[in-house]
């Protein structure tokens, strides 16, 4: 089983030599790939509109500038969003700016993209919240082009590239991944459809999972796509919001367990949330790197 940690933002809190500390300890540590989280805001409830999901206050760094300030300080680590949200972006400009990254990075990287959930959020992108899926999937086709093709003659519903060129081509070039997140039907369906792989939010009902992956391959089959040839991984826990879903992160055999069944779930990767160990209590980048440290070498002997 491969494994992927979620980078904290909350790191900069230590400077920009902390990151690059817990960055460099992630790979030295023999991790697998190392993702940010994006949102670009967090809006504050208002008369029309409930709580976000988070707290307004959360410090999020800028995923993708991240990822490149990191890319600079390691050398083999695979790096990658999970997931961006990507129809609340200029997806040419997304498409230039990941292939600059996989060029300096020597073609590490994976791009994961999700739809999101903040209306209030794409409201201050200037982007309509309301036909993000149908943008999300035509904006996958714009990407794939301008990593591909010489030239781009794209004339889409959202998108338009009349006789254009992006150059250079990336290392992985069309071939660059593209994992989506989600569990809607929609997503799902976009996975199978069009995706390399699907990054799962953690589920413990073993028979719903079951359906969604039988899903996501009917998907495949139905446009002529090899299903076995999709990457699956999965959360080893959500994002806490409680004192319980706090303390997750608190216990190594409840972590080794839950991946345990993440693989027996049929997942390949299973993915570490480097930001509820902060909120578990590791509050400093030693203490997160120590705490990684332990995590891989029980997760490695009882995984392979």
């Amino acid at each position: 089983m491969k494994l992927a940690v979620e980078f904290p933002s909350v790191a900069y809190r230590e400077g920009p030599e902390g990151v690059i500390r817990l960055a460099r300890a992630i790979e030295e540590i023999g991790y697998d790939q190392l993702d940010m989280f994006d949102h670009v805001l967090m809006g504050y409830p208002t008369d029309t509109r409930s709580a976000p999901i988070y707290p307004p206050q959360m410090p999020i760094m800028e995923a993708l500038m991240m990822l490149s300030f990191i890319a600079a300080v390691t050398r083999k680590i695979g790096i990658g969003t999970e997931v961006l949200v990507l129809p609340q972006r200029q997806p040419v400009l997304v498409a230039k700016q990941i292939s600059t990254l996989d060029t300096l990075s020597g073609g590490r990287v994976r791009l994961g993209v999700g739809v999101g959930w903040q209306a209030s959020e794409y409201e201050a992108l200037d982007q309509d919240f309301g036909n993000r899926g149908r943008r999300m999937d035509e904006a996958i086709h714009l990407l794939r082009a301008y990593w591909g093709d010489a030239k781009i003659d794209f004339n889409g519903e959202y998108y338009t590239s009349t006789a254009m060129a992006m150059e250079p081509k990336s290392p992985q070039k069309g071939s660059l991944p593209i994992w989506i997140g989600g569990s809607a039907p929609g997503a799902l369906k976009r996975v199978g459809e069009l995706g390399d792989g699907w990054l799962a939010t953690a589920a413990i009902d073993a028979a719903g999972v079951h359906e969604m992956i039988t899903i996501i391959r009917a998907h495949a089959e139905n446009v002529g796509r090899d299903p076995d040839k999709l990457g699956w991984q999965m959360m080893l826990d959500v994002p806490p919001r409680g004192d319980a879903g706090k303390g997750f992160y608190a216990d190594n055999d409840a972590v080794v367990a839950r991946a345990v069944t993440v693989k027996e779930m049929g997942f390949e990767w299973g993915a570490l949330n480097a930001t509820a160990m902060f909120q578990a209590g590791y509050r400093s980048i030693d203490a997160l790197i120590d705490k990684l440290g332990d995590l891989h070498s029980r997760l490695r002997a009882e995984l392979g």
